[in-house]
């Protein structure tokens, strides 16, 4: 009878080392034999681009180092690949974390695993200083008979139309700099675009204009920003949202961020990653 128990406690002990050789994700294993975190981005400023070194920047990338760091990770390898590459670059094994600013969309959870959200973005309106029209949202544009100017090719344009604007009172314009213009002269009332853009195109008016709080944008504007992951690395993706949670928010993390026009608006609130598979 000892022996056959001998024989049962060492199966058991088979049987647990198996699982957990394959609970352990491949990130985990490369990890576990001395190789490099590999983080894989476009050139997508403010998210996550490259500097002149070729070195991870970003605010998304700075949010993921700092994770990694307080995880006790600092050998990291940088990937530079195009938008289009990100999703298939992580399936294909040629790095371990998509960094590039990805939102969180069911379409992507179907192929990726992301990490709990970092970020909300959402839409904004440029204004002239002292928003004289009193303009917050798409539907004030509609209803005050605005002008409104965004690019062309916009999202925006989709969400102004939803809320009731008509097209005649929607001016499209090639980029930033038209948008920062038309508003200046007054041949539009309000630009269009999202919170990080708006911030950067009011940055260089010198002060003539502002941008309107995001949170007052419709709810259907909202997107919140995410690190994906293999499917295959849920164990280190477990790991890595227990240290976000207790990095994101933090002075050190706000610091980190400011150089790219990160601020508490942009703090990712109470929504989880599965919500946000399941509702974008």
């Amino acid at each position: 009878m000892k022996t056959r128990l001998v024989n049962i406690a060492a199966g058991l002990g088979v049987a647990i080392a198996c699982a957990t050789v394959v609970h352990a994700g491949e990130l985990t294993d490369r990890i576990a034999s001395g190789k490099s975190i590999r983080i894989g981005f476009a050139n997508e400023e403010p998210f996550a681009f490259p500097d002149s070194n070729n070195q991870p920047v970003g605010f998304v990338n700075a949010i993921a180092l700092g994770v990694l760091k307080q995880m006790g990770y600092n050998n990291i390898e940088t990937v530079v690949t195009d938008w289009g590459g990100l999703i298939p670059g992580l399936q294909s094994g040629r790095f371990d974390m998509a960094t590039g600013g990805l939102y969180i969309l069911k379409s992507r959870c179907e192929s990726v695993t992301f990490s709990e959200p970092l970020a909300k973005v959402t839409d904004a309106l440029i204004v002239k200083a002292g928003n004289p029209k009193g303009l917050t949202n798409y539907g004030d544009i509609a209803t005050k008979g605005a002008m409104m100017v965004t690019g062309i090719g916009y999202s925006n344009i989709e969400q102004a139309k939803k809320a009731g604007v008509p097209e005649t009172q929607i001016m499209q314009v090639p980029g930033q700099t038209e948008i920062l213009a038309a508003v200046e002269a007054g041949r539009a009332d309000a630009g269009a675009s999202g919170y990080l853009l708006s911030q950067s195109v009011a940055a260089k008016s010198g002060g003539k204009l502002e941008v309107t709080d995001p949170d007052a944008m419709p709810e259907s504007t909202h997107n919140w920003v995410s690190i994906a992951f293999r499917d295959s690395d849920k164990d280190f993706v477990e790991k890595f949202n227990e240290a976000q949670k207790k990095y994101v928010g933090t002075p050190e993390m706000m610091k980190a961020v400011k150089a790219y026009g990160y601020d508490a608006k942009l703090l990712p609130g109470d929504k989880v990653a599965e919500w946000v598979c399941a509702n974008r």
